[in-house]
């Protein structure tokens, strides 16, 4: 029966962030009339707290309960899409980027922390799978609906989508409230509020995970500016590419998180994921060198194929690194602060990506590959460090009880 609500929570939250992600950047342009600079600044600062706020956000979760603080959440986060309806200068935007930001970062952490009270050890890695699958379908059919919006290009249609965003959040917050009701986690006597902050295996796996987690803008930014600017293939395969990446995911994530039964065989899965990242760059430096568009354009769907199956094998990899490695008192924190890796890659991606593979070609193509092969291969040891000070902690414990 959880399964069932989070999947429908989930359906609506990406129905609804599909719609919002396609509109967003042209509505603040057209709509609002901030300049280009005003809304990198205004959604840079707005992950960016967001990242900071996910922490203290999961913490409430395990203190008061995670279904409560999740549902309260998604009600920020409508709030928030529901005041981009109403903003007409950059000091509001802002604030309500921030509002955004650090609402939809807490809510992850909260709905993370509801998996992690709801379902069993081993089954988690599946389940989080199976949201994920659902979480593609529901993006892509929000960017459909976004879609239909930009063709028709009016005022209205733009303010629908952000009613839609919103009004998705609040379905989200309705269902949230069938899951059962989880008893918040009693404070341990002497143990740091925020602990996870000096967990530092934790911060390694994080860091590597966010240094993993560089090819989201592959696809919405990268691939799209080295399809025009240095191939023949048709301007087309951009969303040739997004499909794909939206089958594939919806189709073969669940099959794929299957080999993920503890964390040795997760850290093994990321670092597999690092060394198809390298193959993927490499067949899509070699898209530059097709002579004809179909040879370029199947250079790419290749590279497509490659990287999806990477990005499936390292999602599957890190959510049961990120579950098993955090105490389960405090899956609310720690949670929040491995989704910190997702905001940091939205803010720093597109411009390390941009300048990697747009400014250096090919040579940035290699440099990105191996960036992807040093984070997989380096998680093993990670985890390794990270499970050696969680027995040696445990021994510690007992040796004190007794």
């Amino acid at each position: 029966m959880p399964k069932h609500f989070l999947a429908a929570a989930q359906l609506s939250n990406s129905v609804g962030d599909g719609a919002y992600l396609v509109c967003s950047v042209l509505y603040f342009t057209l709509i609002v009339g901030l300049s280009p600079a005003q809304i990198g600044v205004g959604l840079t600062l707005g992950w960016g707290v967001g990242a900071l706020a996910g922490v203290p956000l999961g913490h409430l979760a395990d203190r008061r309960g995670p279904r409560g603080v999740a549902v309260l959440l998604a009600l920020a986060t409508a709030t928030a899409v529901g005041s981009f309806l109403v903003v007409r200068s950059f000091v509001p935007f802002l604030v309500a980027a921030i509002l955004y930001g650090s609402a939809q970062s807490g809510l992850a952490a909260a709905r993370q922390a509801l998996i992690a009270a709801l379902v069993a050890p081993e089954q988690r890695t599946r389940l989080r799978a199976f949201l994920q699958a659902i979480a593609n379908a529901g993006l892509a059919i929000g960017a459909s609906l976004g879609g239909l919006a930009l063709y028709l290009g009016t005022r209205q249609a733009f303010l629908m989508v952000f009613v839609l965003d919103a009004a998705c959040f609040l379905t989200a917050a309705a269902v949230l409230t069938r899951l059962p009701a989880v008893a918040p986690s009693a404070a341990v006597k002497g143990e740091r509020r925020l602990a996870v902050l000096r967990d530092r295996p934790y911060a390694l796996v994080t860091a590597l995970n966010t240094v993993m987690l560089l090819y989201m803008p592959l696809l919405s930014l990268v691939i799209p500016l080295w399809i025009v600017q240095r191939t023949n293939a048709p301007q087309w395969m951009v969303s040739a590419l997004l499909v794909l990446n939206t089958l594939m995911v919806v189709l073969f994530q669940v099959r794929v998180a299957r080999r993920v039964h503890d964390l040795t065989t997760a850290a093994r899965q990321v670092g597999r994921s690092g060394v198809l990242m390298l193959g993927a760059c490499i067949v899509f430096a070699l898209s530059a060198y097709g002579g004809s568009a179909w040879t370029a354009a199947l250079i790419l769907l290749a590279g497509g194929l490659v990287q999806v199956i990477a990005e499936m094998m390292l999602g599957s990899g890190a959510w049961e690194i990120s579950f098993d490695l955090a105490p389960p008192h405090k899956q609310g924190q720690y949670q929040g602060f491995f989704g910190t890796g997702t905001a940091v890659a939205r803010m720093l991606g597109p411009v390390v990506l941009t300048t990697l593979v747009i400014g250096w070609g090919t040579a940035g193509w290699v440099v990105l590959g191996i960036l992807f092969v040093a984070a997989g291969v380096a998680m093993t040891p990670a985890v390794r460090w990270a499970e050696r000070t969680r027995a040696a902690a445990s021994v510690v414990a007992a040796t004190a009880s007794s």
